[in-house]
């Protein structure tokens, strides 16, 4: 189908098992069906049924795949959320066993275009022998992408040990602090599927799809989106950050909402711009020591604090609400408040009392506090792109990256709590101050998220039809 004359598009989307990939995936669906397209959104059951439904449009609906079981993998698991890293290569080769059923759905519908991500690495070419365009859409920024380099580079260039990842790549024509610590590349090795590692995955996602996107704005990172047109040879169109709506969750019952006002009135009570919000996302795991060696550092630092402490195991056997250090909420009561299990972030990031955010680097959680201007303390959870991040936006002063250890990860917590007031309270921390919060007219204006993703959907809707 020509959809020169503007004609609506039926539009598949395929996200990684992962809330942080879900979630945008969501997002850009809500849009384009706005604009009039048929969204199908596919994935399993549990994580559909996970997805906060009220108000979302008719044109977009949900597609539910059984995740087979395989060897490995604990039963009725269907998220990265739910397993420990070194557990995600099975869950990836489930993923992978999608691929029939989700070929015979796409050969009965009337998609044109499928919009995937990097781990279905095969989606692309199912997708051109059905005669439907593809899109890879990363959630990664394009600082990320362009760290990785081309699909030549992915598949067997001459990056073959982590240690190959600590250093700025030689493609990277412009200044940039932006690689791995050594510590963060073993980590990430760990949760690779070794029949399929990541680098082919994200190779052949780049090589055969027909063109790029990813949560980005040329406005923040032009260099780097101007290094992936010359890396990709062929489109790459940033659709924007996708700057959540307080809806993208759905809360829970009444109980929900005494906590909510418990915490407003508790943040009420605080001087403006005085707090530290500290989250580690839902996915970072920390052993009992780190964990405890960060609690001091945040104690030491005599600063206001929200902590939100998961309640999913964040070593084997000890749940994240239990290694906390005895005796520390006692010591800081008066000033710090220790969150456990699902906290309203964006409320909390929204409101007046919070000056900064201690954060795993997450580019969500990022794109969260920057919309609010909140300066930034980066400790990087080792997790996917997340050291990219952090390293990113210490280049920007946006805030400063916890000092650790290169090989193991570690840090001292006076480390933690001189950085944390030299970020929040210490003069020469002004300019960073200032930086996050120009940040706002970026990463909180949704006129130009809109601008993008506009853009976007005219690509889509423009492209010839597949053949």
């Amino acid at each position: 189908m020509d959809n020169k004359d503007n004609q609506k598009l039926h539009i598949a989307m395929f996200p990684w098992l992962a809330c942080g990939h879900i979630m945008p995936f969501l997002e850009v669906s809500k849009f384009l069906a706005q604009k009039g397209h048929r969204v199908s959104f596919i994935s399993t059951p549990k994580n559909i049924q996970r997805l906060p439904k009220s108000s979302l449009s008719p044109l977009i609906t949900f597609v539910e795949l059984p995740l087979p079981a395989i060897e490995g993998l604990p039963q009725s698991t269907e998220s990265t959320s739910e397993l420990p890293i070194h557990k995600v290569p099975y869950l990836k080769k489930a993923y992978d066993l999608l691929q029939p059923p989700l070929t015979h759905f796409l050969q009965q519908s009337d998609v044109n275009w499928v919009i995937h991500d990097f781990i279905c690495h095969w989606l692309p070419r199912v997708a051109t022998q059905l005669g439907i365009n593809s899109v890879y859409f990363s959630i990664y920024n394009a600082t990320s992408l362009a760290f990785l380099g081309p699909p030549s580079e992915l598949r067997g260039g001459q990056r073959q040990r982590p240690e190959d990842y600590t250093v700025v790549p030689k493609w990277v024509d412009f200044p940039s602090n932006v690689a791995f610590k050594l510590h963060e590349m073993v980590s990430h090795w760990d949760c690779m599927d070794d029949e399929v590692p990541d680098f082919q995955r994200f190779a052949d996602a780049i090589q055969y799809c027909n063109l790029v996107t990813m949560r980005s704005y040329p406005e923040f990172e032009s260099d780097s989106v101007s290094l992936l047109r010359k890396l990709y040879d062929k489109p790459v169109i940033p659709l924007g950050l996708l700057p959540p709506s307080s809806v993208t969750r759905q809360h829970g019952g009444a109980d929900d909402q005494v906590d909510e006002k418990w915490l407003r009135e508790w943040l009420d009570n605080k001087k403006e711009n005085s707090v530290i919000y500290i989250a580690l996302g839902t996915e970072v795991t920390l052993s009992q020591e780190l964990m405890h060696e960060l609690a001091h550092g945040i104690e030491k630092s005599g600063l206001p604090f929200i902590w939100v402490v998961n309640n999913r195991p964040l070593v084997e056997g000890i749940l994240g609400a239990d290694i906390i250090p005895p005796g520390f909420e006692t010591r800081v009561e008066n000033r710090g408040l220790v969150w456990r299990g699902w906290a309203p972030q964006l409320k909390i990031l929204g409101h007046s009392s919070i000056g900064g955010f201690l954060t795993h680097s997450g580019w969500s959680s990022v794109i969260e506090a920057l919309g609010f201007g909140r300066v930034l303390i980066l400790f990087s959870g080792a997790n996917s792109d997340q050291g990219l991040i952090a390293r990113l936006l210490h280049w920007k002063r946006v805030g400063l990256e916890i000092p650790r250890d290169e090989r193991d990860g570690s840090f001292t917590s006076d480390s933690v709590a001189k950085l944390t007031r030299r970020v929040m309270v210490d003069k020469e921390g002004e300019l960073l101050r200032s930086n996050a919060w120009a940040m706002k007219e970026i990463f909180g204006n949704k006129e130009l998220n809109n601008k993008c993703l506009d853009e976007f959907a005219r690509f889509l809707e423009t492209w010839p039809a597949s053949t």
